[in-house]
């Protein structure tokens, strides 16, 4: 009979167990942000063991990001539209401790408040300059840059008077394939935080400021850009809000 490495039977192996903590992430059903029911699993979850496959890749890295993914700005032919901004921060793991070299994807709304998705129905202008996508990779000490354009608020029809408060997906990787963050980030002092089911559906309120940026005027760009600062904690009890399913441009 197989055993594990202290020579008990592999069939008495015990799994892990992972308890969701809901006061600082997303119910996966949240009554008032209404497409989680639509999305929402409606069986209990299983765990996957991961195996060597999983843990050490396919890792996305530096080859698939070109020179100005980074610069949401200079991609196209002309100027885009809007506030210019500088959105910098860390990737952290559970320790506190920086995670390198790992993607960070970002992708946004543009400064009229409509994404460049065939599914925006919004009658908001198009900006021909800005495809509100970007990706880089982090530093030796886990520092990522983007810069990009300040977003516009939208409205969303998930209730009465429904508008979104401004703000920019992330999608990272941590030290593994199979550890993805799906989060968003604020701006500090938005107006319309109260009445966002989404925003709101992360029920601690210290766990709801992690994901606000900070304005940080030591790193803006004199003349030409403002700056904002986001750290983004994978893990633990400091961990950043993720949410489960990125198909939704919400």
């Amino acid at each position: 009979m197989p055993t594990d490495s202290i020579g008990k039977p592999a069939d008495r192996l015990i799994l892990p167990e992972y308890e969701r903590d809901d006061a600082s992430h997303p119910a996966l059903d949240t009554e008032e942000y209404h497409s989680t029911s639509l999305r929402s699993p409606r069986r209990p979850l299983q765990l996957l063991p991961q195996n060597l496959t999983e843990i050490t890749g396919p890792v996305l890295g530096h080859e698939r990001v070109g020179d100005t993914d980074h610069d949401l700005t200079v991609q196209h032919a002309g100027e885009p539209l809007g506030e210019r901004i500088v959105v910098s921060g860390q990737v952290l793991d559970s320790d506190g401790k920086p995670v390198p070299h790992t993607l960070v994807e970002v992708w946004q709304a543009n400064a009229a408040g409509r994404y460049r998705h065939a599914g925006d129905r919004h009658p908001a202008p198009l900006d021909p300059n800005f495809s509100g996508a970007g990706r880089c990779m982090t530093d030796e000490n886990g520092h990522y840059r983007f810069m990009t354009i300040k977003p516009g608020a939208y409205p969303w029809r998930n209730h009465d008077n429904a508008w979104r408060p401004a703000h920019i997906h992330f999608s990272l990787f941590g030290r593994a394939f199979t550890q993805r963050l799906i989060t968003q980030m604020y701006f500090p002092g938005d107006p319309l935080f109260y009445q966002d089911p989404i925003f709101q559906s992360v029920r601690d309120p210290k766990a709801r400021e992690r994901m606000i940026c900070e304005f940080d005027l030591d790193s803006t760009i004199p003349e030409w850009a403002l700056s904002y600062h986001f750290d983004i904690v994978l893990r633990g009890r400091h961990a950043t809000p993720f949410e489960e399913d990125e198909d939704d441009e919400d």
